[in-house]
């Protein structure tokens, strides 16, 4: 009796087969996969089944890509996963919503860890070199947007500079790679092709909406103190980006990610419209958009400002404001609220710091 019920099984299994000796096979010809990225060689030799995430966008592109079966952790998040990533976010262990520790990521005994920001995984790295993870066997990947166009140290603030403006490219050549680490070159295909579509069609929208070619900015991504000098976009990262497709202007004119600028200087320049970024995290007052608010609308030089009198504020995600998969979110949304505020425009000073 024992045997006959075996046989359907082991049918099943001579049937399968073929299929799992061919997706064998397919991986023994994939791997190894050697990449140059961000200043490295890096050579992964095969399908990584336990990899560590260390910054947000990195882990919503392998959960975009269906990875979440083969990631061991994440780390460094500052706001919320987006609803449809959500199921798949919560099979993921998260290590911290900061910066994990050197031997706490090694004790997940990765097989790769890919990372967001070369201040957490580089030269400096706070959670490691990269060197460190070679000398143990295990192989890093840093995004293309943090090193591409993009220098630390010397007169740079902690953030850095571009060298470069940013554009979605670098999202999309960070996800291709990443498929093609993990061997799933389709799925980063569709998700590009999905991404390229989004963003052609907000570009469309932006431009359709004819928005006043003197039409003025400022995106306040944080502030160490509320009255102190605020952490406000350069005009080469993400907001600048969004900015060009939508034809208006930034009026801070540096190549800093996020310079620190007064609000003095920023209410000399009086912007049209202030970009408030809301994030789950509360390193800092200013972290809290509701505080952000309170603070323009009470200080005796913000409140003057026709931005905070007119209520002008458009509220964006803090993960549309770095160059990650939501900056098209955020293109899509300023876009929209733009036009819902009917702006005619007026003519400021650009003010650099």
């Amino acid at each position: 009796m024992p045997s006959a019920l075996l046989r359907p099984a082991v049918l099943l299994l001579l049937l399968m087969a073929p299929a799992l000796q061919a997706q064998a096979a397919n991986a023994d010809d994939h791997y190894p996969v050697t990449l140059d990225n961000c200043g490295m060689q890096v050579t992964v030799d095969a399908p990584p089944q336990r990899a560590v995430s260390i910054g947000q966008n990195t882990t919503e592109i392998l959960l975009s890509l269906g990875l979440a079966d083969r990631m061991a952790a994440s780390a460094v998040w500052i706001g919320e996963v987006p609803q449809d990533l959500e199921a798949d976010n919560a099979r993921v262990p998260r290590l911290s919503s900061g910066i994990p520790g050197f031997e706490s990521v090694l004790g997940q005994n990765p097989d790769l860890v890919a990372a967001q920001f070369e201040n957490d995984v580089g030269p400096q790295g706070r959670v490691a070199r990269r060197e460190q993870f070679a000398a143990l066997g295990v192989p890093t990947y840093l995004s293309p947007t943090d090193c591409v166009g993009r220098v630390y140290g010397g007169d740079t603030n902690p953030d850095g500079a571009r060298t470069r403006a940013f554009d979605m490219s670098l999202v999309y050549r960070e996800i291709q790679q990443l498929a093609e680490i993990f061997n799933v070159p389709a799925r980063g295909v569709d998700l590009v092709d999905s991404l390229r579509a989004r963003e052609a069609r907000a570009a469309a929208a932006g431009a359709g909406a004819n928005m006043p070619g003197n039409l003025s900015m400022v995106w306040w991504f944080s502030s160490a103190e509320l009255a102190g000098d605020a952490w406000v976009a350069g005009e080469l990262g993400a907001p600048g980006y969004i900015m060009k497709k939508l034809g208006v202007h930034n009026i801070i004119k540096s190549r800093e990610e996020w310079p620190a600028v007064s609000w003095e200087r920023i209410a000399a320049a009086d912007p049209d419209v202030i970009v408030l970024g809301e994030m789950a995290r509360r390193n800092f007052p200013a972290d809290d958009v509701a505080q952000k608010i309170d603070f323009l609308e009470h200080d005796p030089v913000t409140r003057e400002m026709r931005a905070v009198r007119e209520r002008h504020f458009i509220v964006l995600d803090a993960q549309a404001m770095n160059p990650t998969l939501r900056t098209l979110e955020g293109l899509e949304i300023v876009a929209n609220d733009l036009s819902r505020l009917r702006l005619t425009g007026t003519s400021t000073p650009d003010e650099t710091p």
